[in-house]
């Protein structure tokens, strides 16, 4: 069993925001499995809502380029040492050159263009993770970077008729859809493609949350956690932001396929955020 030390009891602390004490006793609980006493710790109720989902800070920002017909795009992320150097034009201008020329010209010499913006900026720069969406079948692309550039977002949506995706209220969808990503942080478009196993462990930690209660309601108690826990989760069973959450964001989308006559779907995205891929 790994020492319970100080260094090693931080981590939890650090991942979950619980009391020194509380973290400790988990260690010792699950023998200094620290992925384990972070379950040890949820089943427990420690872990405050501020440090859920939190992860370790990392400068830069997230650059994306979408390529002419709104068909290909992606999303990149570019680290810095400094927030200084990260809000700096020519950075900035940098990394938004790396999203182009990773859609365009994927042949290109990065590392040639990394090293002369090191040499400028006199700082190390590091093009961290690049994921591309190109649609497939009919569609658009359609990305998003929030304000200070540490989240961005990259969605596809897809129609069954080609004249739709010139429709304002399409295109308006699509926009629609990327503020949604970036502001409620879903992990999956529907519950389909959540992994069963941490299906299967967020039902265990709400029995375990609820163990106390009358044997009787306990069924009903976790369904209704888990599906608290989907509509957090799933983007389609999200309260759509536009409508202050009093529609999901599937009921709207179906209120606007009906409308134009047409067949939607959201078929995937990707959001970033500075620091999450190495946190």
């Amino acid at each position: 069993m790994a020492e319970i030390n100080a260094a090693l009891v931080a981590k939890p602390r650090e991942m979950t925001r619980a009391g020194m004490m509380d973290c400790k006793k988990a260690l010792i609980e699950t023998a200094g499995d620290v992925s384990a006493a972070v379950d040890v710790l949820r089943k427990k109720g420690a872990v405050t809502t501020a440090a859920r989902g939190a992860k370790e800070a990392r400068e830069g920002l997230i650059a994306q380029f979408i390529a002419p017909g709104a068909r290909r795009g992606i999303l990149v992320e570019v680290n810095c040492q400094t927030d200084f150097v990260a809000r700096n034009e020519s950075f900035q201008a940098f990394a938004a050159e790396v999203a182009r020329l990773l859609v365009e010209q994927p042949d290109a010499n990065l590392e040639t263009l990394r090293e002369e913006q090191v040499a400028r900026i006199r700082e190390n720069i590091r093009i961290s993770r690049h994921e591309i969406i190109e649609v497939s079948g009919t569609g658009l692309v359609a990305a998003y970077i929030h304000h200070g550039a540490k989240i961005g977002v990259l969605v596809e949506v897809g129609a069954a008729h080609e004249t739709t995706l010139g429709q304002e209220g399409f295109k308006q969808f699509v926009k629609d859809i990327t503020l949604q990503v970036a502001a409620a942080a879903p992990v999956a478009v529907g519950r389909d493609q959540i992994d069963p196993a941490l299906v299967a462990k967020e039902k265990e930690i709400a029995t375990e949350q609820v163990k106390n209660k009358p044997p009787q309601a306990i069924p009903k108690i976790v369904e209704g956690k888990l599906e608290k826990y989907f509509q957090t989760v799933c983007l389609l069973d999200q309260g759509f932001i536009k409508k202050n959450s009093e529609v999901t964001v599937k009921e709207h989308m179906a209120a606007l396929a009906s409308e134009l006559g047409d067949e939607l779907v959201i078929r995937r995205f990707l959001r970033y955020q500075v620091g999450e891929a190495t946190g």
